[in-house]
């Protein structure tokens, strides 16, 4: 069996990375779309303009479906498994169903109105066709896998309806946090375990689960994910502070205004000294006036160099290293193709230095 701490050393360039997401996107998107088809109107309609296919018109776009990390990582999960890539193409599509369907709701809780450069569903076609279309494109994952009609679509159909269950209870954990005005790193990490951790673990080993894998060889990939979306997310908490809108899509202080307590926040405020101690006083009083919308682009700025003084940047940056690291760990628990495994390192390479 080759190593993970062999297979580091064989870099899969930048290029290779955006060849594996493109095989995802490209194998997945007309299964994807076929699906979506499925709907009733308006929702077929509505959930094509939220996957970039539409424009708010309904005009054919060429907008921006995400990344694509989660059908790549699952056609690799089938490979892993010493299946052909097709084989991961109905849980590819399941995945990103799922994921698209907490997108919808997220936008929606969180009040975004822009998502991927462009205004969001609830903000285009309204909150109820938000929650509707949400709650189809969760219903299509199923079908998607369960008609298949194999053991190994039934052993697939359980860890997501797991994973998805597990996502729904971080995005109940996030906004609880937001009404609270202290939150430890330990909460903190185990709400991104499952709003982030727990579907990238599921497209992590889904395919492999479809090709027959055992269930620990599906575990060991599991792991892999589950860490490499703590990894994604102290990343995406980052962006969500410091990145520059005109690549992430979003607006300034984005999670600041939203009152998120993510990583960076959380850690700054367990650091201690005076740094933090203004953070704390600054975010507590912010708790008793709601309306963050009326501040001032430098009081958002104040509360993110405090974060920075604090220590909860650098603290982040260091965590989404450490959730690196044992993702590659966990590869060492399953037999692959050397080739697979260089690629797996290289898709997380990838997740854990980028700018949106």
């Amino acid at each position: 069996m080759s190593t993970a701490s062999a297979t580091r050393g064989v870099n899969v360039t930048a290029a290779g990375v955006l060849e594996l997401l493109e095989r995802g996107r490209t194998l997945s998107t007309p299964v994807l779309r076929s699906a979506v088809e499925r709907l009733a109107p308006p929702m077929d309609t509505v959930a094509a303009y939220h996957f970039g296919w539409i424009d708010a018109a309904g005009r054919p776009a060429d907008g921006d479906g995400g990344k694509a990390v989660r059908p790549a990582l699952a056609l690799l999960s089938a490979e892993a498994a010493g299946v052909p890539p097709e084989v991961g193409i109905p849980g590819a599509v399941a995945v990103e169903l799922v994921h698209n369907f907490s997108l919808l709701h997220d936008d929606l809780m969180d009040g975004d109105e822009q998502r991927r450069h462009r205004d969001t569903v609830w903000k285009v076609h309204g909150p109820a066709q938000a929650i509707l279309v949400g709650d189809a494109l969760f219903a299509l994952a199923n079908e998607v896998l369960l008609e298949q009609c194999t053991v190994d679509a039934g052993r697939a159909t359980r860890r997501l309806t797991v994973a998805t269950r597990k996502l729904i209870d971080g995005q109940a954990q996030d906004i609880s946090f937001e009404h609270r005005e202290r939150v430890t790193v330990e909460e903190c990490l185990e709400m991104e375990g499952n709003k982030t951790g727990a579907l990238l673990a599921c497209a992590s080993s889904i395919g492999a689960v479809l090709g027959g894998a055992s269930d620990s060889d599906a575990d060991a990939l599991e792991e892999y994910g589950y860490h490499l979306g703590l990894a994604f997310q102290a990343i995406d908490d980052l962006l969500g502070i410091w990145g520059d809108p005109a690549a992430t899509g979003k607006q300034t202080w984005s999670d600041l205004r939203q009152r998120k307590k993510s990583l960076p926040v959380v850690a700054a405020l367990a650091a201690g000294g005076s740094a933090s101690e203004q953070l704390g006083e600054l975010l507590a009083a912010d708790a008793k006036n709601p309306e963050t919308g009326a501040f001032s682009e430098e009081e958002f700025a104040l509360r993110a160099a405090l974060i920075e003084e604090a220590g909860g940047r650098e603290w982040t940056s260091q965590e989404a290293r450490r959730q690196y690291a044992t993702a590659i760990a966990a590869l060492d628990k399953m037999d692959m193709p050397d080739e697979i495994q260089r690629k797996l390192v290289g898709l997380a390479d990838f997740v854990v230095v980028r700018e949106k």
